[in-house]
């Protein structure tokens, strides 16, 4: 069982993917899920419990790298949800 702190962290994960699929960024949560060939049971699953333990910390990092999410707000929810590009 994912304790609360945990829950939150995979709370925030849902969040941006919501916010992903808002702004047509991808079509989605199959779109993520087939592309990081993840068990799609078991995160749909998770979708309802987020006390379940079937989170994989591998997936923050597809938020990160794929699609510019801040890793300090999905760890912390501090900041911005987007990582603000350099000009």
């Amino acid at each position: 069982m994912q304790n609360l702190d945990s829950q939150k962290i995979i709370n925030r994960f849902f969040q941006a993917l919501y916010a992903l699929k808002e702004k047509k960024i991808i079509r989605g949560k199959h779109t993520f899920v087939t592309k990081h060939e993840i068990n799609p049971r078991n995160f749909y699953r998770l979708e309802k419990d987020m006390s379940r333990d079937m989170f994989q910390t591998a997936w923050l990092s597809y938020l990160v790298e794929d699609y510019g999410i801040s890793p300090s707000w999905l760890l912390t929810g501090c900041g911005d949800m987007f990582i603000k590009k350099q000009q």
